[in-house]
């Protein structure tokens, strides 16, 4: 065979496989992009190049086959270490599969690239979270706004957890960077809502409150929030309706008849209100120590100090670490007992019950014992 045939050969041999490769490849996307992931790695196995074994291990994770997504990304970088995006999508997958270490392994070797990419700040924020090592967490959020001012995964990161920690003026610092950039994130609005209500400023959260509605974001924490701010803004008219919307949700039904009760309490519309905590009541499955604490606010109102006292006494029933509740409980025994023992119990009671009372509930406590123990010493004399 001459030199040019067996050349020849070896050429149409080499276009011959490239040819069926690549044939391979695209009948391999076309079933990737229709989600026919099985039959999509079966065609990607015939083609033995870099962009099929990603696509495998893509189509392993789209089909929910995790740890066998995970193994083909190590194998595609162990041809080749280089390769970020395998690198980055085998992190993404690791923080969702809860395998920490090896998440954060992931994600410090690309950071180490020094190529400043924001998003590998925010995931390894979010691992070192999920590891609970939330200081470091912010410290990597607060890195990947550095490095990409309008990073909003990363400013909500932040802005939520100062939200928890009930800080204002940071969560402002954040949020408003965000909405500077996209003035209808919702998240962020809710995160600015909420720092305000938070902080009982509840004419500056309103105004967010009713954007969130009006952006369709119409989830019932909003209604109820809402409708509290406006009644705490002694505009009850908007809290009744508001509290209406409420019960359009199944769950929430115990708490717009308790908003109807706040509502009808403003106002002085005893009856009603008494009416409504009565229907919370009904419809709570869990407990009801607030519904009981109003209705014997309400019994204290109107002078009837008896059923006050007992509507008290359920309500500390259901919640006995409520040292205020029972503090109330104690002052009503004072007030419709007339033999100073019996007072002197409830009293006595309540400081061996709660070792940290507040300051003003313990200092007259401890008062009345004393007074009602000489009370006693007297009378027996």
């Amino acid at each position: 065979m001459s030199f040019l045939k067996k050349y020849s050969i070896i050429f149409f041999l080499i276009v011959g496989k490239a040819g069926a490769q690549s044939s391979a490849s695209a009948v391999a996307d076309s079933l990737y992009a229709l989600g026919n992931y099985s039959a999509a790695i079966n065609e990607y196995a015939k083609v033995d190049n870099e962009k099929a074994s990603l696509q495998i291990a893509r189509a392993y994770e789209a089909i929910g086959n995790y740890k066998k997504a995970v193994v083909q990304y190590r194998a595609t970088l162990d041809k080749n270490t280089k390769l970020d995006i395998a690198r980055f999508e085998m992190g993404k997958l690791l923080l969702k599969t809860k395998e920490y270490d090896a998440a954060l392994e992931a994600f410090t070797a690309l950071i180490s690239k020094k190529d400043g990419n924001p998003e590998y700040y925010y995931y390894l924020g979010r691992v070192q979270k999920s590891m609970t090592d939330v200081s470091e967490a912010n410290n990597s959020f607060r890195q990947a706004i550095r490095l990409d001012s309008t990073h909003l995964r990363s400013i909500y990161s932040l802005g939520k957890y100062f939200v928890l920690k009930q800080e204002k003026d940071s969560v402002l610092k954040y949020v408003n960077k965000g909405l500077k950039f996209y003035e209808e994130d919702v998240s962020l609005i809710n995160l600015k809502a909420l720092a305000f209500f938070n902080n009982g400023q509840f004419n500056q959260a309103i105004p967010h409150f009713e954007r969130l509605l009006e952006l369709g974001e119409t989830k019932p924490f909003m209604y109820k929030k809402l409708a509290h701010g406006y009644l705490s803004n002694l505009e009850t008219e908007k809290a009744h309706q508001t509290y209406l919307q409420l019960l359009n949700f199944p769950d929430f039904v115990a708490d717009a008849y308790s908003g109807f009760a706040d509502v009808f309490l403003k106002e002085k519309q005893l009856d009603s209100a008494q009416f409504y905590i009565k229907r919370a009541i009904e419809e709570r499955t869990v407990v009801f120590d607030n519904e009981y604490r109003d209705l014997g606010r309400i019994a204290r109102l109107q002078g009837k100090t008896k059923e006050a006292l007992e509507y008290y006494t359920r309500a500390w029933e259901e919640n006995k670490s409520n040292q205020y509740i029972h503090y109330q409980v104690c002052t009503l025994a004072d007030e419709y007992f007339q033999d100073p023992k019996t007072k002197l119990r409830y009293y006595e009671n309540l400081l061996g019950q709660y070792p940290k009372l507040l300051p003003f509930i313990e200092e007259h406590a401890k008062k009345r014992v004393s007074e009602l123990k000489a009370e006693i010493h007297f009378a027996s004399n």
